[in-house]
């Protein structure tokens, strides 16, 4: 038995450092950009449909659409506040690019995050709608500091106004674009409009390391909340050969659905858009932003989305209006969940999953806690809100924690009494586990006690690690050594492999921490796996953010100190079951008193 559990133990070990070898050669490493192509390319989702392969084209080349470069016969404006700076383009009267004035786009420089940067079609641009699509030149009508007006017209029957006014005002979320399109009839004869193809703008790769892990486009239809990640566009794989998946590139996936919003994302910051009235439908297409990349290189990919609304004819000299309101910002929940303007579940595109509730009360108290020691004016700010959120959980679960520690305990006192069983009925399993249940009962000893800090703790890490998925609060938040909290801390590498410190730590507080708890547990292969399981969990959890590793950290410290207060209290007593009297009556014959 013990040879077997020491393979077993042997080949986990062999398994985490080969994953740890993988993920570490998967990595993101440090790369330049490659050249964007500047002459001026063809914009196949204007005509609703993929690319034609050229005569040198592979077959991943007709499975993705070429960003489009606004030339000179555009003309462009920008409308401003303290946060966003947008920037209009008279093709298609729309949203050529959204500048965040509060967002590095490289840590350490000037420049700022531009969404839209490169894209396919320019936001709010209509498709396939000649004469008002984004291949339209619109005519400047009026702007101010806060508004700007756009006019075209369709021949001589229609013409299309499209007006977008910033938010500014006290109140208002400034990162919120208020859009609104009136189409009028020119004509004595009803209009036919054309179904609305509303561009939701592309979203592109983070930055140079990142390979769009976190690129979709989603919506929300008033229920669920779905997404399509740019991998389900990409074909071939080891499941495509069962049947499972597309073996070659998808050129698009559409949806049919009553879209009450709909977002373009990456990592930490979205383009959702929320019209007035349900749309009827979404697309998503792979958007090649990068050119001359190498086709297989996932870093040179962005995603467009297209949402789809379904306009009401035109009576003779009429008017009609679509509104919608367009958000052009970071991903932070505690803006999209309690903003006045947000009233259609907006949070959801954080995409926190099933631990949601976790992940939204831990930011909810991560930034409460930040906002109480002093905001972005306290140096490490963000990492010393993660330190004293994490102290405060553990504080909560003081009390659960010493009912596990003092069942653990009580299991380790039966060990002998179990070993003996084991011994005795070695060839009888069933009659062991049946020994086993009734000396449990006897000792009222619960064998799951000692497992209920981690089955407590379970949701709270995985909702932490899903919040920091976009969490873009902890972008560029410096702690200590590290100067991303959002990435891993890195301060060097080795042959290629990177070293990172606070992982290392928190492996080194779990082995600690498992050396002083006693082991809940007398069976030789569950005790084989609490001792690799410190070792697994370093190795895999070796590439994440810095943010994670500090929670894991500051959450092993606590409870090393914490096991070694425990490990001084008195010994709890095993207290063994009065025997049941004839008749499943408990005896209760008074003791006899003795004779003075």
């Amino acid at each position: 038995m013990d040879k077997k559990n020491t393979v077993i133990g042997v080949l986990l070990i062999i398994a985490a450092v080969v994953s740890f070898y993988f993920s570490a050669k998967m990595a993101p490493q440090p790369a330049p950009r490659p050249a964007i192509e500047t002459a001026p390319v063809a914009n196949p989702i204007a005509q609703n449909q993929a690319p034609a392969p050229g005569p040198a084209s592979s077959p991943h080349d007709a499975a993705f659409t070429a960003p489009v470069k606004t030339g000179a016969p555009a003309e462009f404006l920008t409308l401003k506040n303290d946060h966003v700076a947008v920037r209009f383009t008279t093709a298609g009267g729309a949203i050529a690019s959204i500048e965040l004035q509060k967002h590095a786009a490289v840590l350490g420089l000037p420049e700022r995050y531009i969404l839209n940067a490169l894209h396919a079609a320019p936001a709010l641009a209509f498709l396939d709608f000649p004469g008002a699509d984004q291949d339209a030149r619109y005519e400047l009508v009026s702007h101010t500091a806060t508004e700007i007006v756009y006019r075209a017209r369709v021949g001589d029957r229609m013409e299309v106004t499209r007006r977008y006014t910033l938010a500014g005002s006290a109140g208002s979320d400034p990162y919120q674009i208020r859009h609104e399109t009136t189409f009028r009839n020119l004509g004595g004869e009803p209009v036919t409009l054309p179904r609305g193809i509303v561009s939701l703008g592309t979203a592109s790769p983070i930055n140079a390391e990142d390979y769009g892990l976190y690129l979709n486009v989603g919506y929300y239809d008033g229920e669920d909340f779905e997404h399509f990640e740019r991998s389900k566009l990409e074909g071939g794989g080891f499941l495509s050969s069962f049947g499972i998946g597309s073996k070659t590139d998808l050129p698009f996936i559409e949806q049919s659905a009553a879209v009450q919003w709909a977002s373009v994302k990456n990592q930490f910051f979205a383009s959702i858009l929320t019209p007035d009235q349900p749309g009827a439908g979404i697309r998503i297409e792979r958007v090649k932003v990068y050119p001359q990349a190498p086709v297989e290189d996932h870093r040179a990919y962005g995603v467009t989305g297209l949402a789809y609304f379904d306009f009401k004819p035109l009576a003779a000299h009429a008017t009609s209006t679509w509104g919608a309101t367009y958000y052009a910002g970071p991903k932070e929940y505690n803006r999209l969940a309690n903003t006045d303007h947000f009233k259609k579940n907006e949070d959801k595109a954080m995409q926190f999953g099933f631990f949601g509730w976790f992940a939204k009360l831990l930011i909810t108290i991560m930034t409460w806690v930040h906002n109480l020691i002093g905001g972005e004016a306290m140096k490490w700010g963000w990492g010393w809100a993660i330190v004293i959120t994490t102290l405060f959980l553990k504080l909560v679960f003081v009390p659960f924690t010493l009912a596990a520690s003092r069942s653990s305990k009580r299991m380790a006192k039966l060990a002998p009494m179990m070993t003996e069983l084991r011994e005795k009925y070695k060839d009888q399993p069933q009659k062991a586990q049946e020994a086993m249940l009734r000396l449990y009962k006897e000792y009222k000893v619960n064998p799951l006690g000692g497992c209920i800090p981690v089955l407590i703790t379970i949701p709270f890490f995985i909702g932490f690690f899903s919040m920091l998925q976009s969490a873009s609060e902890l972008r560029f938040a410096a702690f200590l050594w590290a100067p991303d909290l959002s990435a891993p801390d890195t301060i060097a590498r080795i042959l290629g492999f990177p070293l990172n410190i606070m992982p290392l730590l928190m492996g080194a507080t779990m082995i600690i921490q498992m050396r002083l708890t006693p082991t809940p547990t007398t069976d030789p292969a569950q005790a084989m796996m609490f001792k690799i399981m410190p070792w697994m969990f370093t190795i895999f959890c070796y590439n994440f953010s810095c943010a994670l590793a500090l929670y894991s950290t500051i959450n092993g410290l606590f409870t090393i100190g914490q096991q070694m207060v425990i490990n001084r209290m008195p010994e709890p007593e095993l207290e063994k079951r009065e025997p049941a009297a004839p008749g499943g009556m408990k005896n209760v014959t008074p003791k006899k008193k003795k004779k003075g």
